[in-house]
Order: C-alpha cells, then structure tokens, then sequence
C-alpha cells in the first residue's frame, strides 16, 4: 500500500515539473514572438531625416537644397534670407510620395515664427508653393505669432484653417515639439498627436474632406487637398523653424 501511494507522489511530481516546463517554454515563446512584434513595428518606420544629411529631401520645385536649410545639432533649420528675392520662396519637400501613413516629427519655432507641414504635395511647376496643393498642421508660437490671433484654427497643431486644437499642447517658442501625423484613406482618419495628446482628428475622404475644404480659405483652390498621394513638406513662412527626428510609417 505505501509503496502505491509513493508511486503515486512520484507519479504527480513527474507530471507536475513537466507542466512547469511546458508552461515555462510557452512564456518563453510568448516573449519571444511579443519581442519578435516589437523589433517588427520598429522596422516599419523609414528614417526621412537622422540629422546627418539632407537625403531624401529637396527644395521644392528645385533638384537641390536651398543654402537657407543648414544641419545644426542633429536638426534642420532654416535661416530666412535677408535680402529675399521678390517671389522666391525655400519649401522643402521629400524625393517620395505618400499615401497612407503614419509621420513622427520634432519641431522647434523661433520667437513669433510661422511655418507648416504639409502632405499630399504634388510638384508642379505651374504652382509656385507647395501650400497650393498640400494641406497643413500649422507650426506656430501661439504667444507671439498674430496669427494666433485670427481664430484658433490658425494655432499650433491645427489642420490650418479647418480642425482646431481641442486641448493647447504646444511648448513655448524655443522649445522642441513632438507632432504625429496620421493619414490613412482606408479607414478616413486624419489624426494630430502633439506632445503625447490626440488634439485634432478629421476625415481625409470626401464627401466629408470636399465640405471640409469649402468651409475654409482653401474653398475656390482647384487644386488643394486633391491628392491622397504626394510629398511631405515643410515650410518656409519666413521664420527661422528648426525639424528634427524625421520618420514615416507607411499604413
């Protein structure tokens, strides 16, 4: 009788270290295949700007970069001229189009600066500027800037005159911002993330995008907001602006 219930103990203790076993392997290839998702998600980002060099960018309408962007301290930053010739404008855009993504980027203004980024920019020599195409999540000092001013569509993070911010994330001019833009025609969300909080959020496909537009300055433009696919940019509006820490997740 003792030596049945011995077999017996032994018997639960076998059967006991190997369900740990089992169950430890299956925690370890849980953790493997989570960090194996992780280091997946990671690798979905396409680095546009790492602080070292301006490729993949160019000035709009242009085959090269305008003198007035310099790299400074891991960023690019832009130096309006002095002495600017009558229509000439310094607009930066990517060598790539976009449709459907995700796009992370650090942003500094100067004391009373004004400058955009833009997408949906489509090139086209018989369109001077790039805000003729491509709409606009407004880069401001909203202390300084009169632009603040005009209404709250027109402050930092806003999709320029059409979505205002529901919640003022913007840092003060001098210091550095974290904005992420979202676009993703498949499920028609337009999104702005400012310093970690959701302010803005829009539709990108008509009917509601067009009702959007015709409600804004951008009404008579024929060919704004048209095009789901084009370039990202950034704008020159004459201040110095500084953009680092540059990276697009294609959706």
């Amino acid at each position: 009788m003792k030596q049945l219930i011995f077999s017996g103990l032994l018997a639960l203790m076998i059967f006991g270290c190997k369900e740990k076993a089992k169950e430890t392997k299956e925690e370890m290839n849980a953790d493997r295949a989570e960090t194996q998702m992780e280091a997946a998600t990671q690798d979905e980002w396409t680095v546009l700007f790492d602080g070292s060099s301006f490729d993949g960018w160019h000035g709009y309408l242009k085959e090269d970069m305008p003198e007035q962007w310099k790299l400074e301290d891991g960023a690019m930053v832009f130096h309006p001229p002095k002495d600017r010739a009558k229509g000439a404008s310094y607009n930066l855009v990517t060598d790539k189009e976009f449709t459907d993504f995700v796009l992370s980027i650090d942003w500094k203004i100067s004391e009373g600066g004004n400058s955009g980024i833009f997408w949906g920019v489509k090139e086209d020599p018989n369109l001077s500027e790039a805000y003729q195409t491509g709409p606009e999540i407004q880069v401001l000092d909203n202390e300084r800037h009169p632009d603040a001013k005009v209404g709250t569509t027109h402050q930092a993070g806003a999709l320029y005159d059409m979505v205002a911010p529901n919640h003022e994330m913007a840092k003060p001019a001098g210091e550095w911002n974290t904005c992420v833009l979202t676009v993703n025609h498949k499920t028609n969300e337009g999104r702005v993330e400012l310093n970690g909080m959701t302010i803005v959020t829009f539709p990108v496909n008509d009917p509601e995008w067009s009702a959007m537009v015709a409600k804004s300055k951008f009404a008579d433009w024929e060919h704004f907001g048209k095009y789901k696919t084009g370039k990202i940019g950034l704008q020159d509006h004459g201040d110095m602006v500084s953009y680092r820490n540059i990276k697009i997740k294609e959706l």
